[in-house]
């Protein structure tokens, strides 16, 4: 495996003293998220496999081109998950894929975030430097925090080899209820039981209808599931909504108009805005699918606190990402210049001028 780590730096270290852009790919299955790839394709799929996986530490280290559904089918037979349910939007997804884009599923807001079980990264730079952060244990104090600064960063500070994760057993039982409440009535349900010791572990609301997994202690998710009210729903069927929401396989989520990610505050009101939505993690995530234009949209994230990414289709040319202060946008060249002084990875994937 050394010889392809090798293979991968001589072919950045090229690319930098001609400043050629280099275009990192995996599975491909994201290449929608983020500014449009351009550049020379560097293929990381070779490198591949699990590492290590040591069930009893919850943790495991793979190198970043084994494909996503290989480590979580290791996990579960261990009786354990990748915590922060990462979108596959494909079966060709990789790990490295996962960290780099940074997206987490429906359980996000309740277990954490991508990088909060990021443990440690090992990447090549822009210089072709064989670069390691973190380590493979929960505590580690070593150094600045790059591997959580890598992930989401969409390869633009450097080539992902290798990512160790903290992991998570399964939970021990599961079940969906099905409400019917009008949409500011069920933000203010969603906010009043993350307040309260409830095992929620999912929310999904769309036209009347809301989804809310708890997930548990059997007694645990019996008791609130009998607090709560609703209709249980049936476990398979659970499974493929979930799975729906995570792959945006959902009906929802069909259809050429662009896809909007707006992340708010949880006790946003209903935003008013042209199109359809769906929401998720208590009402912090709108998905809204939309024609109206960039600046009506941002602007209505920013005054309900947040931020609106074009996820998916629409015209990128205003960016796809919310635009940055000044001090933060310095922020970010600096880091570029740091990890990637040429600045041939991944150009223009997160901002026009990184």
């Amino acid at each position: 495996m050394q010889e392809i780590v090798d293979q991968l730096s001589r072919a950045i270290k090229e690319a930098a003293a001609h400043r050629r852009s280099l275009r990192i790919r995996g599975g491909g299955t994201k290449d929608f998220y983020g500014g449009i790839p351009q550049g020379s394709p560097l293929d990381v799929t070779g490198y591949r496999g699990i590492v290590a996986y040591e069930p009893t530490e919850l943790v495991i280290t793979a190198r970043a081109g084994t494909p996503l559904a290989e480590v979580e089918a290791a996990l579960r037979e261990k009786g354990q998950m990748l915590a922060f349910e990462p979108p596959h939007f494909g079966a060709a997804a990789t790990l490295g894929g996962c960290i780099a884009t940074g997206l987490s599923g429906p359980r996000r807001p309740y277990a954490g975030a991508t990088r909060d079980f990021v443990l440690g990264v090992r990447i090549l730079d822009g210089k072709g430097d064989d670069l390691r952060f973190g380590g493979q244990v929960m505590k580690n104090v070593a150094g600045y925090d790059v591997s959580r600064l890598v992930t989401g960063s969409l390869g633009t500070l450097g080539v992902l080899l290798e990512v160790s994760l903290k992991v998570l057993p399964l939970p021990a039982s599961e079940q969906t209820l099905h409400l019917k409440y009008g949409e500011a009535e069920a933000i203010t349900l969603m906010n009043k039981w993350a307040a309260q010791p409830l095992p929620v572990t999912a929310t999904a609301y769309r036209d009347g209808n809301l989804g809310v997994r708890l997930s548990g202690a059997r007694v645990a998710v019996d008791a609130a599931a009998k607090k709560m009210g609703g209709t249980a729903v049936d476990l398979a069927q659970a499974g493929r909504f979930w799975t729906g929401i995570r792959e945006h396989a959902d009906p929802f989520f069909s259809g050429s108009e662009p896809l909007w990610r707006l992340s708010v505050n949880s006790t946003t009101q209903p935003l008013g805005l042209p199109g359809s939505q769906l929401m998720e993690w208590g009402g912090a995530l709108r998905w809204l699918k939309s024609t109206a234009d960039a600046k009506t949209i941002r602007d209505a994230a920013a005054r309900s606190g947040g931020h609106a990414t074009l996820f998916r289709g629409g015209d990128k040319s205003e960016g796809v990402f919310h635009p940055l202060a000044p001090a933060l946008i310095k922020l970010h060249r600096n880091l570029k210049q740091a990890f990637d002084p040429a600045g041939v990875l991944n150009p223009g994937r997160l901002y026009p001028d990184l």
